[in-house]
């Protein structure tokens, strides 16, 4: 699984990177997560609101934090 957040380095983008490692963490879930500061990376992906959180090149949650439930809710579908 390839998970990415999205954002310029925010303090809702490091939560939504902590809330996703920890979500990982918690169901034991083997992903490379990696953080993608570039504007006009970030704009590749159509999101101009961040943070936006993407799995495996699909924008799934963009323009705020998910709880950590819902991360796991997402992860595991």
């Amino acid at each position: 699984m390839e998970i990415k957040i999205l954002g310029t380095g925010c303090p809702k983008c490091k939560a939504l990177e902590k809330a996703t490692i920890n979500a990982l963490a918690e169901l034991d879930i083997a992903a490379n997560v990696s953080k993608v500061e570039d504007i006009m990376q970030i704009m590749n992906y159509g999101v101009v609101s961040t943070p936006a959180l993407v799995i495996d090149e699909k924008v799934v949650i963009k323009g705020r934090i998910p709880s950590e439930n819902e991360i796991k809710e997402i992860l595991t579908k």
